[in-house]
């Protein structure tokens, strides 16, 4: 699916797209890095909000919103010259039909505006695929330290307090970057766990004295660019302490290779263990739907997983987040109780991917709006669109009228569900889940379903992709 500028516009599960003053009355207070940014910046500055958007994962950006974004941000911000600084809340991992790099051709045309001489700071998300350009457009970046990513602001208050340290002691003589020889599927990317806790702490502590930053990203494999995957960057005062802060680093990520691994399951498995599980467990078992994560870019529809569910007579199961406009519309339009024979998902022509034919029971309706109060998006409104829940023997369905990933809550509990009184949780999530659901799981399975969020980057067909970089760990667990 093409991300297109209506997208952008309309919001769901992001504010719509900000322009001007609408930047800090629609991030202030939330959960992203602007919202960070403007909690911490010194009030002796002036700010002057240019355009903030967050369309969520999906296919390419298309040229026209690509174009019609950039061009109204560098407008802005061409009007306001001269500025002290520039600020960008960037995510990283952003390819549009024109640009494998979007991001770094953003930071291009901004770097172009403002000049050389004029500080630009970034944050990233823990996912970007950092690139030549974007760190030599750049004075100063700070990346997520958390997957499931729940210091959005926390990150975006770093860039802050970096982008301060510029304008009192001047830019950073230093940049480097080190491309990690090897692509990470996201399944492997936890921070919770080590490796990458490991890590992301060895980057944290490597920071301060002469170095500005040291910042690791696990990169985005689903992205096709010739520098997709994991990277180390350090800005830094001295040539001496940045060149050894980045060795340090890198060195660390390259000696653990061995130790990224996750099991992954295939639904039936996942499903039957998760049976198995449930029978004298107290707390919901918990299968990730990975290849279907609207988060790395899924349709939200796709049926594999829910088809072993009812397959297998699972029981007090329920499937979140499932999305089908239309039948959310029929549900609403038959209402609580009716019996609905309708076909759901399959709607995006994804391979191995076939609607689910079935009669549901309509037992949950909702309009879609709530604020969620999770570990991971704590603060956010939401507007899914009309919403419902079909039944068809103990398997639930939680069908939205737009996508969004299954991590938090309150997705469930804003219609009446509680999470932790069900005996199985099927959310359509990777990893990000685990900040609001892992408390209260028994047990947490990944399933491999067909999916648009492909998780072996052996299976895509790169066209972009530098030839000396390995698709998978070498020791890793197979996929």
């Amino acid at each position: 699916m093409k991300t297109d500028y209506a997208y952008y516009a309309a919001g769901g599960e992001f504010p719509p797209l900000a322009h001007g003053k609408e930047v800090i009355e629609r991030t202030k207070g939330a959960s992203f890095g602007m919202s960070g940014f403007l909690s911490t910046i010194s009030p002796i500055h002036t700010l002057e909000p240019l355009l903030w958007g967050h369309a969520g994962a999906g296919g390419y950006i298309t040229d026209e919103c690509f174009e019609r974004i950039a061009g109204e941000l560098t407008g802005r911000l061409s009007a306001l010259l001269p500025v002290d600084a520039v600020y960008l809340d960037l995510h990283g991992a952003m390819c549009s039909e024109t640009f494998p790099d979007a991001e770094g051709e953003l930071l291009r045309r901004v770097r172009a505006s403002v000049g050389a001489l004029t500080p630009i700071v970034i944050s990233l998300d823990y996912h970007a695929n950092i690139t030549t350009q974007m760190v030599e457009c750049t004075d100063g970046m700070a990346v997520y330290l958390t997957y499931p990513h729940i210091d959005r602001q926390h990150t975006g208050s770093r860039a802050a307090r970096i982008l301060m340290r510029v304008l009192e002691e001047g830019l950073p003589q230093h940049r480097l970057l080190r491309r990690i020889p090897f692509l990470l599927p996201l399944n492997f990317q936890c921070t919770l766990i080590n490796p990458s806790k490991g890590i992301v702490d060895a980057s944290v502590a490597g920071e301060g004295g002469d170095v500005l930053n040291l910042c690791y990203a696990a990169g985005f494999p689903p992205s096709d660019l010739n520098e997709c995957g994991p990277a180390v960057v350090c800005h830094g005062y001295s040539q001496e302490t940045t060149q050894a802060a980045i060795d340090r680093l890198e060195t660390m990520v390259i000696e653990r290779e061995p130790e990224f691994a996750e099991p992954l399951l295939t639904p039936d498995d996942a499903v039957t263990e998760a049976m198995s599980i449930a029978k004298t467990a107290n707390r919901p078992v918990i299968i990730a739907d990975t290849q279907d994560n609207p988060g790395c870019g899924g349709t939200g529809d796709t049926t594999g997983l829910l088809d072993a569910l009812v397959r297998h007579d699972a029981i007090d199961a329920i499937l979140c987040v499932f999305t089908d406009a239309d039948a959310a519309l029929a549900a609403h339009q038959a209402g609580i109780g009716a019996r609905l024979a309708i076909a759901i998902g399959g709607k995006h022509d994804v391979p191995g991917v076939e609607a689910f034919k079935a009669q549901f029971e309509v037992t949950h309706l909702s309009a879609g709006t709530f604020v969620t109060t999770g570990r991971s998006i704590p603060g956010r409104q939401i507007n899914l669109g009309p919403c419902a829940v079909l039944r068809i023997g103990g398997v639930s369905v939680f069908v939205s009228s737009k996508r969004m990933q299954a991590y938090d809550q309150d997705i469930l509990r804003h219609i009446g569900i509680d999470p932790d009184k069900q005996k199985i949780l099927a959310l359509k999530s990777t990893c990000h889940f685990r900040a609001d659901f892992d408390y209260i799981a028994e047990k947490t399975l990944i399933a491999i379903a067909p999916g648009a969020h492909i998780v072996d980057p052996r299976a895509y067909p790169y066209r972009h992709l530098r030839s000396d970089v390995k698709l998978l760990p070498s020791a890793g667990q197979s996929v």
